[in-house]
């Protein structure tokens, strides 16, 4: 289902020029460095096609013949590849293996070059002006000697063992982006082999015995990983080598690698990064591309240059669903979300989640409703879902973010199902080693406990409100509501005081009242005493006379859901008292 998904993406997308995607045998590269030959292959001039500087330094990407799958072996690229099989010259700045000699290297790189020159010479073009040139040029020995003019540049090649290609003056693409060449390469597409019948197409065609490398998932293999891949005899079956064991097409596996490694782009706008899980998303049909544009601000973070992208995208989705644009699908127009986490030389499949447009736009509408919770003027209406994660681990560092509870986390976003327990557990323990709350915890407990709460079933608890809800008879939501109502007497019996009693009582009392609450209401009577103004001291002592109507004992522990009740309580009474009065009228 998912080479299948993929495949279609790629049919749609190469049914429209302007996409840009990749026709069968090629592939987009990016190549740093031109070599621009006259007609006689002498180098007039090296080429650097950069832009930007530092991080945002670039190489312009050009459309070349598809790239060979090697490790060890010696395989060389049509046309275009790194500086020891282009050149000829080793590398200076390759780590290479203490056991090989300069003699053992150098006898490497000629090889990888004479591969090289091999691929070009053999190619079915005659009279053609650059590739001509290009030939000429690798006829000669001394390359070093030849580009001595361009030292400079020759030396950060070597230096950075960049992709080259060749250009031959005056000439505004390179050789191997001419119609010629590019035709060549085509007609030389169909290469003898084992035929059956694919199992995306289910049409006869040549097996794809190594199916080409996936490139861009976080943490796999800079080389490329792959989803389909048979390297091990425990995973071969009867005997079948390779790709034999899962038969798939040529052009089915070029298209659905062509697909991926696409929506896995550098610049590509159809991925994110969730946990150690890059999720890509895309549409069935093109009439829904809007959707797949606007699933990354949903969820990922804003770039600085659009700071509320985020928030702007959500505003318009709750919109979108209220004028209806989300209808139920009648003719099932569905939406996919891939998630790859990198497994050694492969590449896992951390969920893959298939809904109509409809239904995944009411679930993601869902997510941030149930996320929304009272909060600062200054503090935005919707939090990515990074934030809300790093909100639960130390410090906020989104490297510590357990890589299983953020896939989950997705999961149950997009499925409409609880959240995983585990992310309640970290935010209540997060609460506890902070000493308190944050707008992000407050937000990500709401939501889970909203959730299990109506998943459960539970005629006995009420869902958890946006802001204060004073009818809550929960006793976690009001033991919450009480320590901040303690918390707010203390603050002002001593102004500027430098630690509240959240900084020494918040995990003690969200775990275990009994044995905090009854210091703290004698520590009230302490506080009362000295607020000069006789009317807060009436309103106080009403406030603490209605949270605790009902309750004869405080309990001696309270359960994890109850703790995360106990979270917003004391949120919302804290917010509660920022609020002006004009503001909870509206």
């Amino acid at each position: 289902m998912i080479l299948q998904a993929l495949k279609e993406y790629y049919d749609r997308k190469a049914a429209k020029p302007e996409s840009q995607i990749a026709p069968l045998g090629f592939e987009w590269k990016d190549i740093p460095y031109v070599v621009v030959l006259n007609t006689d292959g002498q180098p007039v001039a090296l080429e650097c096609t950069c832009e930007g500087e530092g991080k945002k330094r670039r190489a312009k990407r050009f459309l070349v013949p598809q790239a060979v799958k090697r490790s060890n072996n010696i395989a060389a690229n049509l046309l275009w590849d790194n500086v020891e099989y282009c050149l000829g010259l080793p590398q200076t700045g390759k780590q290479r293996s203490t056991k090989k000699t300069e003699e053992d290297t150098l006898r490497q790189v000629a090889n990888q070059h004479a591969a090289f020159c091999k691929r070009a010479n053999g190619m079915p073009v005659q009279n053609d002006e650059g590739l001509e040139a290009v030939r000429c040029f690798l006829a000669i020995d001394d390359k070093r000697s030849l580009l001595k003019p361009f030292e400079e540049t020759l030396r950060e090649i070597l230096e950075e063992g960049a992709n080259l290609t060749f250009k031959l003056a005056g000439q505004p693409r390179p050789v191997l982006e001419q119609d010629v060449v590019q035709n060549a390469v085509r007609a030389q597409g169909a290469v003898p082999g084992v035929s059956g019948v694919c199992l995306i197409t289910g049409k006869l065609d040549t097996i794809e015995r190594l199916h080409p490398p996936i490139k861009g998932v976080s943490g796999a293999q800079s080389t490329g990983a792959n989803i389909v891949s048979f390297n091990l005899d425990a995973f071969r079956s009867f005997g079948r080598e390779q790709g034999a064991n899962a038969p798939v097409g040529k052009s089915a596996a070029f298209a659905y690698t062509t697909a991926l490694n696409h929506l896995l782009a550098r610049d590509s706008r159809q991925k994110l990064l969730i946990g150690d899980a890059t999720t890509v998303f895309w549409a069935a049909r093109e009439e829904d591309s809007s959707m797949e544009q606007d699933f990354a601000a949903f969820f990922g973070e804003p770039p600085k240059d659009d700071p509320d992208r985020g928030v702007n995208a959500v505003a318009a989705l709750f919109r979108a669903i209220e004028a209806g644009a989300y209808a139920v699908d009648a003719d099932g127009r569905h939406f996919y979300v891939l998630g790859l986490a990198p497994n050694a030389s492969r590449i896992a499949v951390r969920f893959w989640i298939v809904d109509t447009v409809a239904g995944m736009a009411c679930r993601v509408a869902q997510h941030f409703t149930d996320l929304r919770i009272i909060h600062g003027p200054k503090e935005k209406n919707t939090l990515s879902l990074f934030q809300l994660l790093a909100s639960i681990v130390i410090l906020g560092n989104g490297e510590k973010i357990p890589p299983n509870l953020a896939g989950d986390t997705m999961r149950a976003i997009l499925t409409g199902l609880p959240y995983p327990h585990t992310l309640l557990q970290a935010a209540v323990r997060r609460n506890r080693a902070e000493q308190g709350g944050t707008y992000a915890r407050a937000s990500l407990i709401k939501a889970c406990i909203n959730r299990s709460t109506r998943y459960s079933n539970n005629n006995i608890e009420e869902e958890l409100k946006m802001s204060l809800d004073p009818e809550n008879a929960n006793i976690g939501y009001r033991l919450g509501r009480l320590f901040s109502v303690l918390e707010k007497i203390q603050g002002e019996a001593n102004p500027g005081i430098n630690a509240t009693i959240r900084d020494r009582y918040y995990g003690a009392a969200s775990g275990t009242p009994v044995a905090v609450f009854g210091t703290l209401m004698k520590l009230k009577n302490h506080h009362m005493s000295k607020l000069e103004n006789p009317g807060r001291r009436i309103y106080f002592e009403r406030l603490i006379g209605e949270i605790l109507n009902g309750i004869c004992d405080f309990p001696a522990h309270l359960a994890l859901d109850d703790q995360g009740r106990f979270a917003i309580g004391y949120y919302h009474q804290a917010q509660d008292f920022y609020t002006r009065k004009s503001d909870k009228t509206e």
